[in-house]
């Protein structure tokens, strides 16, 4: 298997991969693996699988009927 070395690591990103390996329970190695897997990794949605997610989103959104004499009356009550 490949071996990767990566020098000038910033001590924030390290200390923030070193938090996060704890977090996980994982070695510093296996949390960048998994992060490196997480951002390069293509996931691929299908059509219908994106549909869907619209429609669930679309279905959380309050049609809100607002008429022309709803913005006129708007704009004129901003107005001294």
């Amino acid at each position: 298997m490949p071996a990767l070395t990566i020098k000038n690591i910033p001590e924030l990103l390290y200390q923030q991969l070193k938090n996060a390996a704890e977090l996980h329970r994982r070695s510093i190695n296996s949390e960048v693996i998994v992060c490196l897997e997480k951002t390069l990794a293509v996931t691929k949605i299908t059509p219908a699988d994106r549909l869907s997610r619209i429609e669930q989103l679309r279905s959380g959104i309050k049609i809100n009927n607002i008429t022309a004499e709803d913005i006129e009356l708007a704009i004129n009550s901003e107005r001294p």
